[in-house]
């Protein structure tokens, strides 16, 4: 039978996947200005009558004054990248019935002398990353040293998604059981299998579609996190395929409304341009829907040389905050505090991984909660 409107809805199809395209590829090119290219030294001009020296009588010329020095970065852009005799950063592939996904595990030289279990921290690249880069970023191993805990880094495949992205905006991958979800959730429990980690201290974190596959993958497995980190990211729920997730990504999307208590960290820069700034705000809502009481705390900071930010903060009395949203003035698509040698990266931003990490380890999962739940 003849379908008038066959060719409308092949080219509105058209359209959609190139917008989807274009979209996805902002993600992989962000938003910082670009680097202005060094300028080449010029070459010198300088006579050899130049060389001579002044005649009696003459002043010499004034020496330019020197340029001042530009302000020091904070501590996570200037810490070392070189990885301590001791500590190994090891690749591996893992496979289950939901999949396989190659990986990155960093094992601090700290691990030798601990006497405990030690903690997990899950960390998720985003679009066009690498676990290497990812990890040079943001300067996670780093803070492993000095805090004592694990690092795993999962990385995604091009076969998988073109542009290394997380499948967050699929339905198959929005659930517990199924998807990329169970296929990270089996990576991590046999990594905690093999590594003696710490059950109670198990926290994911990511950047952009990292960002937003974390939050999924917490709110789907609360029987293993104790705490998510989400920077630049969307809410669950918040897309059911790439053209809802292009109308997220440029508007803001308020998710789902989630059920089990997650502690949840997120930054945001103001001025992203690839994840719409409201989404951060989304995601600290969401957070907030199973508790009841906070007392919400506003604080507003600037880092030395730096940016401004508004850190909101939302716990019981004075004690340990369940939810922090942090809002990094005229940041872009970029990890905050990150070290230039990473991509996507904000160094003169606050520390989102230390701040991560801090907020992280005042979490823990109780037995009776991964009992109830796995």
């Amino acid at each position: 039978m003849y379908d008038p409107f066959k060719r409308s809805r092949t080219n509105a199809r058209k359209r959609m996947q190139r917008a989807t395209k274009t979209a996805f590829g902002k993600l992989l090119t962000g938003t910082l200005p670009a680097t202005a290219p060094a300028k080449r030294k010029a070459a010198k001009t300088t006579t050899p009558l130049a060389k001579m020296v002044t005649p009696k009588g003459k002043a010499r010329p004034a020496a330019s004054p020197r340029p001042k020095p530009a302000p020091k970065p904070p501590s996570t852009a200037r810490a070392r990248t070189t990885r301590p005799r001791g500590a190994s950063f090891r690749s591996g592939l893992h496979r289950c019935e939901f999949g396989e996904r190659a990986f990155k595990l960093y094992i601090p030289a700290v691990a030798k002398q601990s006497e405990g279990a030690l903690p997990l921290v899950v960390m998720l690249h985003g679009c066009s990353q690498s676990p290497d880069d990812f990890a040079r970023g943001t300067g996670m191993n780093v803070l492993a040293e000095e805090f004592g805990f694990l690092v795993l880094y999962p990385a995604q495949e091009r076969k998988t998604q073109m542009f290394r992205c997380w499948s967050w905006y699929k339905r198959s991958d929005q659930t517990r059981g199924a998807g990329e979800p169970a296929l990270l959730a089996s990576l991590v429990r046999d990594v905690i299998a093999r590594q003696g980690a710490d059950l109670s201290r198990v926290y994911i974190a990511g950047l952009s579609a990292g960002a937003s596959a974390a939050l999924i993958v917490a709110d789907a497995y609360p029987d293993i996190f104790a705490a998510v980190g989400a920077h630049s990211g969307l809410p669950v729920g918040a897309a059911h395929d790439e053209a809802t997730a292009v109308v997220a990504m440029q508007h803001g999307a308020p998710g789902l409304r989630h059920i089990v208590p997650m502690p949840t960290i997120c930054f945001h820069g103001s001025a992203d341009r690839v994840v719409n700034p409201r989404n951060g705000r989304f995601i600290a809502m969401r957070a907030l829907d199973p508790y009841s009481d906070l007392r919400k705390t506003e604080k507003t900071g600037h880092v030395p040389g730096g940016r401004t930010y508004v850190r909101t903060s939302h716990r019981i009395g004075r004690g340990r905050s369940f939810a922090e949203h942090w809002v990094v003035e005229g940041a872009g698509h970029a990890w905050s505090g990150g070290n230039a040698a990473g991509s996507f990266t904000d160094p003169t931003g606050p520390d989102a991984s230390r701040e991560m990490v801090r907020f992280f380890l005042r979490h823990r999962t109780t037995a009776k909660k991964r009992a109830s739940i796995g």
